[in-house]
């Protein structure tokens, strides 16, 4: 796979395609992976904050969701054939362990709501199996979760919290799991729930979908993407014109 870094942060230019068939050789094979994706927000966290930055660099698949990286990456010359959202990926994990019937595990988000996506699922995918669920508010009892997982039969785990905290979960825990695969989905349970709107696909194509989340919650949203934006693309212009690296 091709694997390049920005920013000092690795990260695989691939195709969904190519992730799909990745993931699925592995699961098969019964090979563990950690999958995380990047966007700028968890780029920029990750130069000050050496857990995320470990736990992504630890990560087997490292997928580029945000288009501001795609933008970047492909401004300091690297190919990037797509953006492989979390979201996306998601949805099409779950279609196909539905088909193979790989029990899933679902983690995250507040219990109405992932009471809400376990409902969804099953709905649009009867022959799913849903081997558990929890929500993410388990401070202090982590050990409790894991064993929970572990116990479950899951073969792949979606870990539906905020970032770092779903990242330094995954990779403090991983070895005890006892899943095949592994991955951090942020909001998606929200999404799926409905609970929060995804921005219009024209919006999502173009790069938009800073900025329709900041409409919907601007009081939280806008000076997390002012600073880590206008952050990021001073890095890059840095790192293209004074370095001339990639």
């Amino acid at each position: 796979m091709n694997k390049i870094s920005v920013l000092d942060v690795p990260m695989h230019a691939i195709s969904m395609h190519e992730t799909l068939n990745y993931i699925e050789h592995r699961i098969e094979s019964k090979i563990f992976t950690q999958h995380v994706v990047v966007n700028v927000a968890k780029i920029i966290n990750a130069r000050k904050d050496q857990q995320l930055f470990e736990s992504i660099v630890s990560s087997d698949l490292i997928n580029i969701d945000g288009m501001g990286v795609v933008w970047g990456a492909r401004f300091l010359g690297h190919k990037i054939p797509e953006r492989v959202t979390g979201i996306d990926l998601f949805n099409r994990l779950v279609e196909r362990s539905s088909a193979k019937k790989h029990p899933i595990f679902l983690l995250g988000a507040k219990q109405v709501v992932v009471e809400k996506v376990h409902k969804i699922l099953k709905e649009k995918h009867p022959e799913l199996i849903i081997a558990g669920y929890n929500d993410g508010y388990f401070e202090g009892k982590e050990e409790e979760i894991v064993n929970k997982i572990r116990g479950s039969g899951a073969r792949l785990l979606f870990v539906a919290m905020s970032s770092p905290k779903k990242e330094k979960f995954i990779n403090k825990w991983q070895s005890q799991l006892s899943v095949d695969f592994v991955m951090g989905v942020g909001g998606t349970f929200d999404v799926i729930s409905g609970d929060v709107s995804r921005a219009p696909l024209w919006m999502q194509n173009s790069g938009l979908e800073w900025l329709y989340r900041v409409i919907q919650e601007p009081r939280r949203m806008w000076k997390r993407y002012l600073i880590t934006n206008s952050y990021f693309l001073l890095l890059v212009l840095k790192s293209k014109f004074l370095f001339g690296s990639k």
